[in-house]
């Protein structure tokens, strides 16, 4: 499928002084061949190899034709996962999306066996999930959060590593089903994707319209992706830099001592502790793609929009004045002092 990685192979693991000089070049290595297929979006593939090597997993929002499910695809076959894509309906069932027992023939006669569903994979594609149930949506959960299924009592592991990419269409709200707060929260990073410029637009289509691309090269295996997530938890953090981190957390949740009048008057939920600890994990991951050791505050507040953006809500008296949850979040960067 694609030439072979200049990796050590797999009978011999690599050592973590490996692992960090891989890591220094990953992100150009992965820029260079996912630039075959996509044009421009560096920040939302800088974001998605954060959550990937962090073992996190993503929400993508972003209007229709921007190239998600195609991205996401590409950095499947970049980093050698096996892919599998749900589309989320109003009439999916939970057992769509993990599998059922099914009667087969044998020779000892006819027995239940199961069948597995599509979330048996490395990286799973849940395309529009806010237009399915929530029956349906919190069958994700436990594959999300626990990396497994149950299935009439039976427990089975997902492959490792296992992550889910779930895609929200910003446009169209009729017949939909917003995620609640909580399975919200079982999301790393909250990555939007947004228009292209006119030169990026013109080179996709120029692209696109002129045959056949060039095939993306496989760079890692998903064991040496499970390697890295172990190493980047080992990066050391001051704690003055992590308590900053849990400030900034602190900092959105209304109704609390100390917090700015304009969270009181704009948020009515803030960001739990869950956020402080991607806040510090996704800084450990990008201190590592850049080819640094220690984490700072700006990587800290690098990471601030992913991570915050679908954990602060805000009300209507903050959509009434036109403030977004975006706007929201800069003032808290500007307010919370290292």
């Amino acid at each position: 499928m694609s030439a072979p990685s200049d990796l050590p192979p797999s009978s011999a693991p690599l050592t973590e002084r490996q692992i960090v000089e891989l890591l220094s070049t990953a992100r150009q290595r992965l820029f260079a061949e996912v630039g075959k297929v996509i044009v421009g979006q560096v920040h939302v593939i800088d974001e998605m190899l954060i959550a990937l090597l962090s073992g996190g997993h993503c929400l993508i929002t972003g209007a229709p034709g921007l190239a998600k499910t195609l991205l996401i695809k590409t950095v499947a076959d970049v980093c050698h996962l096996s892919f599998q894509r749900i589309q989320f309906t109003p009439d999916l069932m939970p057992s769509d999306i993990t599998g059922t027992e099914i009667l087969e023939d044998s020779p000892e006669g006819r027995k239940l066996v199961f069948s597995r569903g599509p979330v048996f994979a490395n990286m799973i594609l849940a395309d529009e999930i806010n237009r399915t149930p929530p029956k349906t949506q919190a069958s994700l959960l436990e594959a999300m959060q626990e990396h497994q299924v149950t299935v009439n009592g039976k427990t089975m592991h997902l492959p490792e590593p296992f992550f889910v990419l779930a895609t929200q269409n910003p446009i169209e709200q009729e017949g939909t089903y917003p995620l609640p707060e909580a399975q919200l929260d079982r999301f790393m990073l909250n990555i939007v994707i947004d228009y292209l410029s006119e030169d990026d637009e013109v080179a996709v289509v120029t692209r696109t319209t002129s045959g056949k691309g060039e095939p993306v090269q496989r760079l890692f295996t998903g064991e040496e992706l499970v390697a890295f997530q172990q190493v980047v938890r080992k990066v050391p953090i001051a704690e003055d830099v992590a308590r900053y981190a849990v400030r900034l957390s602190a900092a959105s949740r209304p109704g609390r001592e100390g917090v700015p009048d304009f969270v009181n008057q704009w948020i009515s939920w803030g960001a739990g502790t869950r956020a402080s600890q991607n806040l510090v994990l996704g800084a450990k991951t990008r201190v590592l793609l850049h080819n640094r050791t220690h984490v700072t505050v700006e990587d800290i507040r690098a990471m601030a929009l992913p991570v915050f953006r679908h954990r602060i809500l805000v009300n209507y008296k903050a959509e009434a004045e036109g403030v977004t949850v975006e706007k929201v979040i800069g003032r808290l960067l500007e307010h919370v002092k290292v």
